[in-house]
C-alpha cells in the first residue's frame, strides 16, 4: 500500500512540478533583487569632515585626528603641501557657519579621496582631522594616519 502523504510528490503533481522551488527563473530573479537591495541599504552615505556627504560604508573608522601648537593657516599650508606631494590637490575652502573659521582641503592620493579639516581649538592649539575613503566606499585608515604624520613633520620643518 502506498503512503498517502507522499503520493502527490511521487506523481509530480504540485505547484512547482517536481519540487524544485529555487530553479524557477522568476524565483531566482526575486531572490537576487532582494539581496541586491540589502547590499544597497548596507552601503549608504557617509559624512565627510568638510560637512558634505559621499557614498560609503558607514560605521567604520575612516579618520585620524591630531592637535598642534600652530596657527590654522600654518597647518592648512602644511596639509596642502602634503597632499600635493603625495597626490593631487582637488579643492580647498573655508567653512564660515562654525563658531570659528574652519579650513578644509580635499585631494586624491593613491586613488583614495582624502579630506582634511583644520580648525581652531584655543589660542595655541589647532586640530587636524584627516579622513580617507576608497572609490568603493571603504576606509583606508593607514593612509589617513600616514598623511596626518606627514602634516606633523611638515610643521616641524
Amino acid at each position: 500500500m502506498q503512503n498517502r502523504c507522499c503520493r502527490g510528490y511521487e506523481s509530480k503533481q504540485g505547484l512547482t512540478e517536481g519540487g524544485n522551488v529555487i530553479g524557477l527563473q522568476s524565483m531566482k530573479t526575486t531572490i537576487f533583487s532582494i539581496l541586491f537591495g540589502v547590499v544597497l541599504i548596507g552601503a549608504g552615505c557617509v559624512s565627510t569632515v568638510d560637512e558634505r556627504k559621499t557614498a560609503g560604508v558607514p560605521f567604520i573608522k575612516d579618520r585620524v585626528e591630531g592637535r598642534y601648537e600652530r596657527s590654522v593657516d600654518q597647518v592648512a599650508q602644511a596639509a596642502k603641501q602634503v597632499l600635493t606631494t603625495n597626490g593631487v590637490l582637488i579643492n580647498e575652502g573655508t567653512l564660515y557657519n562654525q563658531t570659528n573659521a574652519v579650513k578644509t582641503v580635499e585631494g586624491k592620493v593613491n586613488q583614495r579621496t582624502v579630506w582634511v579639516r583644520i580648525e581652531y581649538v584655543d589660542p595655541k592649539i589647532t586640530a587636524v582631522t584627516v579622513q580617507t575613503r576608497t572609490s568603493g566606499g571603504g576606509s583606508d585608515i593607514d593612509l589617513a594616519h600616514e598623511l596626518e604624520k606627514q602634516i606633523a613633520l611638515k610643521l616641524v620643518q
